[in-house]
């Protein structure tokens, strides 16, 4: 399907409390979880979220990690605590915890299909399923909105404290926070052919991916600028941990859908974006990535021919590459491949475009025009980020950000040191539009837009027409104090005078469409009638 696979993105929001920074963050979190379920979930129900079918200890590498032997980090199944951070494990007070015995009280099932919830001390809004990155940016810049929009609640009643959120990935004292993307992919790939071709793309996308960091090293302790918020924090090749011994490529083998048809590839490694382009570039060139490797596996020839040269890519030291990508603000540093070659990250990713390109014009049927209109971006991008940077501030993030700071420095004649260039680097993602510096630039058009604010706006409350996002969006909307519990692949009514509770499995995230049971909810008065009508 090129670039039209179900994915989505979960986004963990730094949470900051003005004029108190050791507040507790799991309990700002919870207020912006709990706020807007408060004003904007009002007389739907409280549907509590459904771990049944969760198993965030299944490895993908064929194992399952023993509960007693995981870090407390990596149990994100449990309906009554988050899980707490690897950066920083914290044993919280009684009273703070009981703020959490409530299972509905940390989680919201949002009428547009996402999930708002606590995740890791942090407020995260997770995506509905969307089919093609252009939809992943929609409902991404959504997910800004919802969050925005717990922030006015919060400070416009005096009896809550107020909050500040950032969609960022680092917090300047060490930690750091996960944007993770999700696509579906099929079961029939080995997960070891899916680590070898993709790893030498995730270490070297940064160049066109990354959000850009003032600071070196996990706590800054060294002055600098980077590419990429996350780059210092990965740590090992292949694993299952999140949030400590980060890996490049997660294991985590968690389909949230039928596990005989499809794997849900988790992807730790991304930064937070706030430019559209980024967002959507760093989507739609994995699911072609993903495209081409499910293309050579199921042997169709010119895919097999062109997957060639990405096998021939695999780097000596992948976790050395992701920090010196990351800190190679020329983009000619040379990396060591396996085979003794050196390449630079962009020579790196030229071939990954050209693997696919030579497969999709050896396919017929192949390209669809969101497919080539990525396929020329990404191309183009390389080009110009090795002739002439500065073309790309429009569309890359490190490269805009890199230009307000150097501005700055040259101004004032600031150190990368300077607490001010800091401060500034965190007020870049402020999702107060008033605050926020991205907003600044957005009003001066001064970057990229893909998506209008209307379409933005609508996918606040409405779900994605295309995936089973649909059906749990509009069971929530129509028969919120009928839905018991719901989860990525199931929804869960409690019809008045039912003998039981009826689940509705959606293990088919391509099942539940509008075109599948929008004549079906339209024409079903409650909960009731619908089932009936489902046939239970």
């Amino acid at each position: 399907m090129t670039v039209r696979r179900v994915m989505g993105i979960e986004t963990e929001y730094g949470v900051l409390q003005p004029g108190r920074p050791m507040a507790n963050p799991m309990l700002l979190s919870s207020h912006v979880v709990a706020v807007h379920a408060a004003a904007r979930e009002a007389g739907r129900g409280r549907a509590r979220w459904d771990y049944d079918d969760e198993d965030p200890l299944h490895d993908a590498r064929g194992f399952h990690l023993q509960r007693a032997s995981a870090h407390p980090s990596l149990l994100t199944d449990s309906p009554t605590v988050p899980a707490p951070s690897g950066d920083a494990p914290q044993e919280l007070p009684r009273s703070d915890v009981e703020e959490y015995e409530d299972p509905g009280a940390a989680n919201v099932i949002l009428t547009n299909g996402a999930r708002l919830y606590v995740d890791h001390a942090h407020p995260e809004y997770s995506s509905p399923e969307v089919t093609n990155p252009l939809d992943a940016v929609r409902w991404d810049r959504a997910g800004e909105l919802v969050m925005l929009d717990s922030v006015r609640m919060l400070a416009s009643n005096p009896a809550l404290p107020d909050v500040s959120l950032y969609k960022n990935n680092v917090d300047g004292k060490g930690a750091t926070y996960g944007t993770h993307e999700n696509y579906l992919v099929d079961r029939a790939v080995p997960f070891g052919d899916l680590v070898a071709r993709l790893t030498p793309f995730l270490v070297t996308r940064q160049v066109f991916t990354g959000a850009g960091r003032v600071g070196l090293g996990q706590r800054g302790e060294h002055p600098g600028f980077q590419l990429s918020q996350r780059a210092d924090y990965m740590e090992a090749e292949v694993g299952l941990e999140t949030t400590l011994r980060r890996p490049i490529v997660n294991t985590r083998d968690e389909p949230h859908a039928d596990p005989t048809r499809w794997r849900r590839l988790h992807v730790i490694i991304g930064d937070a974006t706030m430019l559209e382009v980024a967002t959507y570039l760093r989507l739609g060139t994995a699911a072609l990535v993903l495209w081409l490797v499910e293309q050579a596996e199921a042997g169709v020839p010119a895919a097999c021919r062109a997957v060639r040269a990405v096998d021939r890519l695999a780097l000596r030291d992948p976790v050395g590459a992701v920090h010196a990508v990351s800190h190679d603000l020329t983009l000619t540093e040379r990396l060591e491949l396996a085979d003794g070659r050196r390449l630079t990250a962009l020579e790196v990713q030229g071939e990954y475009v050209a693997a696919v390109r030579a497969a999709l014009d050896g396919t017929e049927g192949a390209s669809d025009a969101q497919t080539l209109d990525v396929l020329d971006r990404w191309e183009s991008l390389l080009h110009r980020l090795a002739d002439e940077p500065a073309t790309c501030a429009r569309e890359v993030e490190w490269v805009a950000k890199l230009r307000l700071l150097d501005g700055m420095r040259r101004r004032d004649h600031l150190a990368w040191d300077h607490p001010r260039l800091a401060a500034v680097d965190l007020q870049w993602s402020d999702v107060r539009p008033e605050r926020g510096l991205y907003h600044r630039l957005v009003a001066a058009d001064a970057v990229e837009r893909l998506v209008t604010p209307e379409q933005v706006q609508d996918a606040v409350v409405h779900a994605p027409q295309d995936t089973r996002a649909y059906f749990r969006g509009e069971a929530v909307a129509r028969y919120g104090t009928q839905i018991s519990a719901a989860s990525w692949d199931s929804v869960v009514f409690d019809v008045p005078g039912a003998r039981a509770l009826q689940r509705v499995p959606m293990r088919d995230p391509l099942r539940g469409t509008r075109a599948h049971v929008g004549d079906l909810l339209d024409t079903s008065p409650d909960a009731r009638a619908l089932l009936a009508a489902l046939g239970g």
